[in-house]
């Protein structure tokens, strides 16, 4: 990829992010090189360093941005909503379309958690806590007021998060069923699942 003329710090470290995305997704973090990276934006190698530390500095920014981004949209998607089924309902849609439309950032959040350094793992990690511990309210606040049946609010806040984000594995924009469907599908699940 030829870099774009008049192309600025930012503009460039976002292409490079991007182009980082797409490696990391195809080879792996491991596998992938800083000559690959360099090559995808139309950089020398070395330029790179003047955007990113290091690889590791590039995978720990793409993973803390993804995080913080979810963190932020969940929140606005709850905001206002005080109803524990009414929350629930707004949690799960919006983790399904978010899923959905970032297939990649998601596979790399989870798949490449072990490739990070302790420090950026241990940041990653709390960020992904917050998240979790948004569900475990949310069931937990049903389960007080009578509308959820539930034994271990954290383990059921773990297997809801994991089913939804399971469509990242099986979704396809082409595919028999649009996001809508899938989405009151999975909702109605997710409901009758801590509903008893």
């Amino acid at each position: 990829m030829a870099r774009t003329s008049g192309s600025n710090g930012e503009r460039t470290a976002a292409q490079i992010r991007e182009a980082g995305v797409r490696l990391i997704h195809r080879h792996g973090f491991e596998a992938m090189s800083l000559r690959q990276l360099a090559a995808e934006v139309g950089l020398q190698p070395g330029s790179l360093y003047n955007h990113f530390e290091n690889k590791q500095a590039l995978l720990f920014e793409i993973v803390r941005t993804h995080m913080e981004e979810l963190l932020a949209r969940l929140g606005e998607a709850l905001a206002g909503r005080t109803d524990p089924v009414e929350r629930l309902k707004a949690f799960a849609a919006f983790h399904l379309a978010y899923h959905m439309t970032r297939q990649r950032l998601v596979y790399i959040a989870n798949s490449e958690l072990r490739s990070l350094e302790p420090d950026n793992r241990a940041a990653v990690v709390a960020l992904r806590g917050r998240y979790e511990d948004t569900v475990v309210a949310i069931l937990a606040d049903g389960v007080a007021a009578g509308v959820f049946r539930i034994a271990d609010v954290r383990v059921a806040a773990y297997a809801i998060i994991a089913m939804l984000t399971g469509v990242c594995d099986w979704y396809r924009p082409d595919g028999r069923l649009g996001q809508d469907e899938i989405t009151r599908l999975y909702v109605d699940l997710a409901l009758k699942g801590v509903s008893g």
